[in-house]
C-alpha cells in the first residue's frame, strides 16, 4: 500500500461509516459538507496520483538480495532528498561549518546602517522562525508519527539537516536577484531567480515552468496554508473544550465547523481584504510569545523525563530502521517524514526567499547563512521536542494509533471503518494534557494564533504567485483573497487527511520546479559564498563586495560580441 493518501483513506472509510447507508438522517449541512469532502476527495486523488504517481527503484545490487532496493518511492520526494545531499556536498556541509558565521551575521556583526533593503538579519530570521514554529510543529510532527510511527521523527530530523543546505541557496539567490524600488520597497523570490536559471530554454518555456510553480504557490497557499490552518485550529479548540468540559461532542457536528470557519474566514478577511493590521499586527506580537510558551513546556516535561530520554531516542531509531508494519517499510517511514519536514521548514518551497529577500546587506550569502538557522530552530531543534513529549506521555490515542499501524495490511483492512484511530493534533494535545492538566486551553489559543498567523503569511505568498500570472489589479487581488476566505470555511468541514495530501503534492510540486533552478544557479552561488568566506578571512566584510558575473550576464555579453563582430 502507498503510504501517500493513507491517512484520508481512513478518515473517509470511517466518516463513510458513521455518516453513510442512508440508516441514520443526516442534515442538509451535513450532506452538504460529506458532498464537499467526497468531491475534495476526488480532486486529492487525482492530484496525489498526477504528483506522486511516478515512482522509480533504485536497486542496491550485489551482495544485496535481488528485491532489494535502496529506494522504491516517488521521484518528487526522491529528488528532494538527492538535491539537498547534493547541495550539501557541493557546498562542502555550509550549513555546518558556517553555523557560527550564521550566528556572527545575525548579531549584525557585519553589517552596515546604508545596506540596502528593509530588515535586519536578526528581524529577517524571528520572523521565519516564529511563521514556522506553529502547525507544522505540532500537527506536523503528530501527522509523522500517527501515519510512520517514532521512526518518522529520524527522518524528520536528517530531512530538516540536509534542508539547511538547500534554504542555504534558495535564499542567497533570493537577495541576489532581488529588485529595490525607488522608495526602498524589496521585490525577490522564485519569480525573479528561475527566469534567469530557465532563460536558456526560451521565453515560452520559461513562461510555462514558472506559471506552472505560480499555480502550485497559489495551490499551496489557499491548500496547505489556508485550509490546513484552518482545520487544524478548529480541531485544537474542539479537542480543548472536550478535555475541559468533559463532553465528547463538543464542537463535534458539521454546523458547528461552518459556524467556527465562517467567523474565522471574517477575521482573515478584515486584514487581507478589509485592511485591519491591527489585528494583523497583534497576532504577530503574540505569536512569538506563544512559541516560546509552546518550547518552554516541552523543555519542562523532557527535563522532567530526562531518565527515560534514552528509551524514547532508541525507540525513534529502532522505528527509523525497523518499523512494524508500516506501508512501504523503511522507505515509507522515509517518505513521510521528509514530507513532514518539508511542510514544517519550507526547505525548497520558495517561499523562504520572499521574504529573507528583504533584509538589509550587501553580500547575498549572509542571508543564506542566516536562513540555515531556520530548518534547525524548527525542525531539528522544535520537532524533536514535540515528538519527545508525545512519546513520553504516550496518551491512549498515541498508544491506539501505534497498535493500528503495526498490524499487516490484512489485519487493518479486518478493523471496522468507524474504530480506526486517526493520528492528527489531537495526539500532540492529549501529550500535553498527560502533564499539565488544561494545558490544551493554552495550546488550543496559540495553535489558533499560529495557524491565523500563517494563514495571513500564505496568503501574501499565494497573492505574489496569483500577481506573476493574471498581472496586478484591485479586482483581480479582491477575487484571490475571496478565494482564500472561502476555503478556510470549507478547510473546517473536510476531512485532515484530504487537506494535507492535497497540500503535500503541492508542496513538492513547488519543491521540484523550484530545486531544478536551485541546481542550474548553484555555481553562482558558489562563488557567492566562496567570496565571502575570502573576505571574511581578509577582513573585507565591511566593504562593498566585488560583483560576481551569472547566466544573465553571460547573455548580455554574449550579444555584445556579435554585435562588435557585425560592426567590424
Amino acid at each position: 500500500m502507498n503510504p501517500l493518501g493513507l491517512l484520508a483513506a481512513e478518515e473517509a472509510e470511517a466518516e463513510e461509516a458513521a455518516n453513510g447507508g442512508g440508516e441514520e438522517a443526516v442534515s442538509g449541512v451535513q450532506q452538504i459538507a460529506n458532498s464537499i469532502d467526497e468531491g475534495f476527495g476526488n480532486v486529492t486523488e487525482f492530484f496525489v496520483n498526477l504528483i506522486f504517481g511516478t515512482e522509480v527503484t533504485v536497486p542496491l545490487g550485489r551482495p544485496f538480495p535481488e528485491d532489494s532496493a535502496l529506494w522504491d518511492g516517488s521521484l518528487v520526494v526522491l529528488w528532494a532528498i538527492v538535491a539537498a545531499i547534493g547541495f550539501t556536498i557541493y557546498f562542502k556541509a555550509v550549513q555546518f561549518r558556517g553555523f557560527a558565521v550564521a550566528l556572527e551575521v545575525v548579531r549584525g556583526k557585519w553589517s552596515r546602517k546604508d545596506d540596502p533593503g528593509e530588515i535586519t538579519h536578526f528581524q529577517a530570521l524571528t520572523a521565519a522562525v516564529s511563521g514556522t514554529v506553529g502547525l507544522g510543529n505540532i500537527a506536523g510532527v503528530a501527522a509523522a508519527i500517527g501515519l510512520g510511527g517514532p521512526g518518522a521523527t529520524f527522518w524528520m530530523i536528517l530531512a530538516g539537516l540536509f534542508g539547511m543546505c538547500t534554504k542555504f541557496v534558495e535564499c542567497t539567490l533570493g537577495v541576489r536577484y532581488r529588485t529595490i524600488d525607488e522608495d526602498g520597497t524589496v521585490h525577490g523570490g522564485p519569480f525573479k531567480y528561475l527566469p534567469v536559471a530557465f532563460r536558456k530554454l526560451g521565453r515560452i518555456p520559461v513562461a510555462i515552468i514558472t506559471g506552472i510553480f505560480a499555480i502550485s504557490v497559489m495551490l499551496f497557499g489557499v491548500i496547505g496554508g489556508g485550509m490546513f490552518q484552518a482545520n487544524q485550529a478548529f480541531a485544537s479548540i474542539a479537542g480543548a473544550g472536550q478535555q475541559v468540559t468533559g463532553n465528547e461532542n463538543f464542537l463535534g457536528d458539521e454546523v458547528q465547523a461552518l459556524i467556527f470557519g465562517l467567523v474565522f474566514a471574517a477575521l482573515v478577511a478584515l486584514v487581507i481584504i478589509g485592511g485591519v493590521k491591527r489585528i494583523a499586527t497583534w497576532t504577530a506580537t503574540l505569536v512569538p510569545v506563544m512559541a516560546g510558551v509552546y518550547v518552554l513546556a516541552c523543555l519542562l516535561i523532557i527535563a522532567a523525563n530526562i531518565n527515560n530520554i534514552g528509551d524514547a531516542i532508541g525507540s525513534i531509531i529502532s522505528g527509523a530502521f525497523s518499523p512494524e508494519g508500516i506501508a512501504g517499510g523503511v522507505i515509507g517511514v522515509i517518505i513521510i517524514g521528509v514530507q513532514r519536514a518539508a511542510f514544517s521548514n519550507e526547505a525548497g518551497v520558495g517561499s523562504a526567499p520572499i521574504a529573507h529577500s528583504a533584509v538589509k546587506t550587501r553580500r547575498p550569502a549572509s542571508e543564506g547563512l542566516v536562513a540555515t538557522l531556520e530548518p534547525f530552530l524548527d525542525t531539528v531543534v522544535v520537532c524533536t521536542m514535540t515528538a519527545l513529549v508525545i512519546i513520553f506521555a504516550a496518551p491512549q490515542s498515541f498508544l491506539d494509533r501505534m497498535d493500528f499501524i503495526a498490524l499487516s495490511e490484512e489485519e487493518q483492512a479486518a478493523v471496522p471503518d468507524d474504530e480506526v484511530p486517526i493520528g492528527d493534533i489531537t495526539l500532540t494535545q492529549d501529550a500535553f494534557e498527560t502533564f499539565f492538566s488544561n494545558f490544551s486551553v493554552i495550546l488550543a489559543v496559540a495553535v489558533f494564533l499560529f495557524a491565523f498567523s500563517t494563514l495571513i503569511t500564505w496568503s501574501y505568498y499565494g497573492l505574489q504567485a496569483w500577481r506573476y500570472i493574471f498581472g496586478k489589479s484591485t479586482a483581480g487581488d479582491t477575487t484571490f483573497r475571496v478565494i482564500v476566505c472561502v476555503m478556510v470555511v470549507v478547510g473546517c468541514v473536510v476531512s485532515f487527511g484530504n487537506i494535507i495530501d492535497f497540500a503535500d503534492s503541492a508542496l513538492f510540486l513547488c519543491i521540484f520546479i523550484n530545486v531544478v533552478g536551485l541546481v542550474i544557479l548553484a555555481p553562482v552561488v558558489k562563488k557567492e559564498v566562496e567570496q565571502y568566506f575570502a573576505d571574511r578571512k581578509a577582513g573585507r566584510l565591511m566593504e562593498d563586495p566585488e560583483y560576481i558575473e551569472g547566466p544573465e550576464d553571460m547573455v548580455t555579453v554574449s550579444r555584445t560580441r556579435v554585435k562588435d563582430t557585425a560592426d567590424v
